[in-house]
């Protein structure tokens, strides 16, 4: 072994490895770049490693690479480190391919025992997994796609003392956080107009600012991009002092990060480094969001997306009291609210019904409505469609009160027609402008989605596709006191029953008496809900029935079939042992 080496401690499952022992096998001593070029493994001694295992046939793992081959375009001049790919591809073509994109070496694709062996050692359960080494061999964390993400090379040497220090960086700036601490970068001090011209940051400090987070191939962005357009129009026109600042996620074409110029408003550079790192820095969880600096460059709110889709400029300037000012407006607005105020607009008056002919909205006053919130193209939707039908019959065969109205979400209108006549129910007409008023004032954030709205025109529920799956019918009329009372039925069908109990069945564990909304039986194969005698751990049920009548046979043959201790039964007859 060569001096550099001598200070090494190999260890199998300790933090610290030998690279010739941990890389290498009894007939290979070195590694593979995609040109056929071998690399002797003793010459990586001094140089801080990255395993990273990954594979072509995985897409996370093909959306990383391209940020950690920027990372390595940066570091390898150094000299003092490298990527080995460690492939979990099943055969050699796909690995070729896959690697022949790669700058770094790999394992050789023929030496499956290292690799798995390297995937036993590291614990990989998922990819794209990244393994960082010191020089010593010394694990300094098996999180690397995590720090790789979020702190690119500026991580490096990717060492705890680094990685601390940044985080601590971090909490600096957060804690004096400013316009520019936001939004000037190491390379960059500067925003940009649509025409690419550079305006300095200084130029937004004791401004609001809206940083708008935004991929303009999102539908959701796309649509809500005019709105916020609008309310910085009227805004500008007012002499506002309110600037927004485009934070382009777009990973494609420069031209769609274009189209996000729908205002004179700002952004960060396409692709810019800082856009990826602002959005973990506001943790950003839904598109489209616009976080609110305030004049004194601090977070005045972390997302008014919503709140400008509700209230436009009213939403203006942003500020704790303006939003409780707003939230005592919806409050009245939900006192005042009736059926008439949901459904009509201007002169759309009408729901249409299985013929096409136009039912007013006024016929279905008094009523409990459902709105119902699907589309053709959506699986969940479909599957869930047959239960609301059933329920349906079985709510219009006791009570003419009750209708349902679909507000589609299909793409065309023979996919609404074709989806629409599986339903018995009302409709809003396709493309009708009622639809994304709708959605935005009972925040659609997903299909299906069924809302109640009671006799009085008031909201009972937006949680009604549960109370269908969880109760079918009997959930009718939706209403808090109409759950007590079901809960309350439960309750009493299972008095009397064993918490647990042993069966034939299932002699690995006990069953638990279990609330399941839907389940197969184990047993007899049909479907239950409600109770089961459950193993979790085995995902194992029992329909009450199917439980109890054995659990009462073993019972009867343990006090009827058991010879009593000093007795042996054999036919019909039992004599002293």
């Amino acid at each position: 072994m060569a001096e550099a080496e001598s200070n090494v401690v190999e260890t199998i499952n300790g933090d610290c490895h030998d690279f010739q022992s941990l890389l290498s096998s009894s007939n290979r001593d070195f590694l593979v770049r995609n040109n056929g070029d071998r690399v002797k493994i003793d010459s990586l001694n001094g140089t801080k490693l990255g395993l990273y295992f990954s594979a072509s046939w995985c897409g996370p793992c093909r959306r990383f690479t391209p940020n950690l081959m920027e990372v390595y375009s940066e570091l390898s001049p150094k000299g003092d480190f490298e990527i080995i790919f460690v492939s979990g591809d099943q055969d050699e073509e796909s690995f070729n391919g896959y690697f022949s994109k790669m700058p770094w070496l790999a394992i050789p694709f023929s030496d499956s025992e290292t690799r798995s062996r390297l995937d036993e050692l590291f614990k990989v359960m998922g990819i794209p997994h990244l393994v960082l080494l010191g020089e010593n061999g010394k694990v300094l964390t098996d999180d690397g796609v995590g720090i790789i993400q979020e702190y690119g090379v500026e991580g490096y040497p990717f060492n705890p003392e680094k990685i601390q220090e940044l985080r601590d960086l971090e909490e600096k700036a957060r804690t004096e956080q400013s316009i520019k601490t936001i939004l000037v970068s190491r390379s960059r001090d500067f925003v940009v107009t649509s025409d690419g011209n550079k305006v300095p940051v200084s130029e937004l400090e004791g401004k609001t600012v809206g940083l708008y987070f935004s991929v303009s191939s999102y539908k959701a962005s796309a649509d809500f991009t005019p709105k916020l357009a609008e309310v910085y129009k009227k805004l500008k026109e007012k002499g506002e002092n309110f600037e927004i600042v485009v934070i382009s996620l777009d990973d494609e074409e420069e031209e769609s990060f274009k189209e996000s110029f729908v205002a004179p408003w700002l952004a960060l550079p396409f692709k810019d480094k800082s856009c990826k790192k602002l959005a973990r820095y506001f943790e950003l969880s839904t598109l489209p969001t616009v976080v609110i600096i305030g004049p004194d460059g601090k977070t005045l709110h972390s997302n008014v997306a919503e709140a400008i889709e509700g209230h436009g400029i009213q939403a203006y300037p942003f500020s704790p009291e303006r939003f409780a000012e707003l939230a005592e407006i919806e409050k009245a607005k939900e006192a005042a609210q009736t059926l008439e105020s949901i459904l009509i607009s201007g002169d759309l008056d009408f729901v249409i019904g299985k013929d096409g002919a136009k039912v007013q909205v006024t016929e279905l006053v008094g009523k409990t409505v459902l709105l119902y919130f699907s589309a053709h193209w959506c699986p969940p939707c479909r599957g869930f469609t047959p239960k609301l039908v059933e329920a349906y019959k079985k709510i219009k065969a006791k009570n003419e009160a009750f209708e349902v109205v679909f507000v589609s979400s299909d793409r065309d209108q023979a996919s609404f027609e074709e989806y629409y006549s599986e339903m018995p129910w009302l409709a809003l007409p396709f493309g009708d402008a009622r639809k994304p008023l709708l959605s935005r004032k009972f925040k659609v954030r997903g299909i299906p989605m069924l809302v109640a709205i009671g006799p009085t025109g008031k909201t009972v529920t937006k949680e009604t596709r549960n109370l269908i799956m969880a109760h079918g019918a009997d959930a009718y009329p939706f209403t808090e006191e109409r759950l007590k009372e079901i809960e309350a039925q439960y309750e009493e069908m299972a008095k009397g029953w064993p918490e647990k109990l042993k069966h034939e069945l299932h002699k690995e564990h006990e069953l638990v008496l279990s609330r399941r909304t839907y389940y197969n039986c184990d047993a007899c194969g049909d479907q239950g809900q409600v109770w089961s005698f459950y193993c979790g751990e085995c995902d194992f049920d029992l329909h009450p029935k199917c439980a109890l009548e054995e659990d009462k046979g073993s019972k009867a043959d343990e006090e009827e079939g058991t010879p009593k201790e000093g007795w042996v039964c054999d036919g019909e007859v039992c004599t002293r042992a």
